[in-house]
């Protein structure tokens, strides 16, 4: 393509300009137009992605490798233990292997550290399919499925329930760069780290973006338009899990929360969802959640950032 990302890598959404974030944005609109047309153009014809797993996942698994079909190129799904990332190789030596061999690299890992080390010797791209801080794909995803919603991304208010994964991170990096009215509420204990939270007053500094950090629900509720939320601990976590059941009881994401959110409100997801925890059933399969389109958008704007990353 004769467009292009100013940045060979994707780790967080910190390497992105507003312009490579309003272009990806733009190319996964043209793509998925072009997806319920039939016309799917061959921008990947003859390109190869590795898919680096060290635990499985289906979202990130199944929609990187249909996107690479779909435009054409094929996928190579590295599954945990297959490859010796840091193990019997180092990571060095796995990225500069990989480089010789396929056009892009996607890292699905547990360390950012990993993936940071695992850029550093690639000659191709290397993009974050997650890791323990950051999960930009995703974040990418929701806020082009919120544009897709709602349209202009100033004028919508984003509240965010619960613990700081690798998701509200990378939301919080990218709604303070686009210069969003982002809010964050769940138990200070939770709240963002100072490595985050570094990235976004840079980027509040440049785009006067509204982020609000709380434990006060009704404030973080009023006037909410997207009401989000994610699992309420992940991989590693799991000793901390009668812990985080207490600490989190309180910011349930419920049918009475919603009902104190915008009238016209969403209820967010990046899945998998503990049904009954995090959120109830009444609100991610209720007239409130555009969880599946959401999830279905994994699959368009992944086609856009690997068009533009090293498509024709």
């Amino acid at each position: 393509m004769a467009r292009a990302l100013s940045s060979k890598d994707i780790l967080t959404c910190q390497d992105l300009s507003r312009q490579d974030i309003r272009l990806i944005f733009d190319t996964t609109r043209e793509l998925k137009h072009a997806f319920y047309r039939g016309d799917m153009p061959r921008l990947l014809d003859r390109k190869t992605l590795g898919m680096i797993f060290e635990e499985p996942s289906t979202r990130t698994r199944v929609s990187f490798e249909v996107a690479m079909v779909q435009l054409g190129g094929h996928a190579l799904y590295l599954r945990p233990g297959e490859i010796h990332l840091g193990v019997r190789e180092t990571i060095a030596d796995t990225a500069r292997v990989l480089s010789r061999y396929v056009d892009a690299i996607m890292a699905r890992l547990l360390k950012h550290e990993t993936l940071e080390e695992l850029a550093r010797y690639s000659r191709v791209p290397v993009i974050n399919g997650l890791t323990d801080w950051f999960h930009p794909v995703q974040a990418l995803t929701d806020v082009y499925t919120m544009e897709e919603k709602f349209g202009d991304l100033k004028k919508i208010k984003v509240s965010f329930f619960g613990d700081a994964t690798n998701v509200a991170n990378s939301l919080l990096v990218l709604c303070s760069r686009l210069g969003m009215n982002f809010t964050f509420c769940g138990p200070k204990k939770y709240w963002p780290k100072e490595r985050v939270m570094k990235m976004v007053e840079e980027n509040i500094s440049e785009t006067g973006a509204n982020i609000n950090l709380t434990e006060d629900i009704d404030e973080a509720i009023k006037g909410a338009n997207v009401v989000y939320t994610d699992l309420w601990w992940w991989v590693g976590q799991e000793h901390e899990a009668e812990e985080r059941k207490r600490a989190f009881a309180l910011y349930q994401v419920n049918s009475a929360l919603m009902k104190k959110a915008d009238k016209n409100a969403v209820f967010m997801h990046c899945l998998p969802a503990a049904r009954g925890m995090e959120v109830t059933d009444d609100v991610i399969d209720g007239p409130w959640s555009i969880v599946w389109d959401q999830a279905e958008n994994r699959l368009h704007v992944e086609k856009a950032i690997l068009a533009l990353l090293i498509g024709r």
